[in-house]
Order: C-alpha cells, then structure tokens, then sequence
C-alpha cells in the first residue's frame, strides 16, 4: 500500500483538474462542430459537395448547375405556386440568394 504525503496528493489533484479542463475544452470544441454542421446551410453545402464527389462532377459547370438546381427547388419550396407579383420577385431573390450562397466554397472544403 503507497502513502502520499498531502503535497503529492495536491499535485495529483491539479493534474486530474488539468486533464479535465482538456477534456471540456475537447467536447465544446466537438459540440461546436456538431452545431456547425446542422445549420440548414451547412446541410445543404455538405449534401451539394457529397453529391459532386458521388456522381464525379468536377467541373465548375456542373457544380453550378447543381447549385442552381437547388436555388429553385428552395424557391419552389418557400413560394410554390403563387400569382402573387410581390412572392414571385421575393421567391426570385430567394432563389438567387441561395444559389449564390451554396455555390461558395465550405469553409471546410479549404483546409
């Protein structure tokens, strides 16, 4: 059976304090990815370049074409049918605004 004197008990202590700080530090750091990744934007982005990587497209072309297909599925989505002239130029910005937004490169993508 070891002894320890109250100094080396209070060192082991301080280093045990040390290495959960890193630990917590460690699962903010992990749980501000997660969050990262589920904003709608980011799923979206993440789900465009999955699909560029699956089907092969390398091209900026293609990758814009996929980005604008998503434009207009998302003005689809918000505006639907409407004869409404204010929906349809809100529906239009949407679209564009999204378009643009997706075909910028993911932060990620850069490192």
């Amino acid at each position: 059976m070891e002894t320890y004197t109250i100094d080396t008990l209070n060192q082991r202590i301080r280093l045990l304090e040390n290495r959960q700080d890193r630990e917590w530090c460690a699962i903010k750091e992990e749980i501000d990815e997660i969050r990262d990744n589920l904003k709608p934007l980011n799923l979206i982005r993440n789900t465009v370049e999955e699909i560029n990587e699956t089907v092969g497209f390398k091209s900026n072309l293609a990758q814009s074409a996929v980005s604008i297909v998503i434009g207009y599925l998302a003005k689809k989505i918000v505006v639907g049918k409407s004869d409404s002239k204010i929906k349809n130029i809100f529906g239009t910005l949407l679209q564009f605004a999204v378009t643009n937004i997706v075909s910028k490169p993911h932060e990620s993508s850069k490192e």
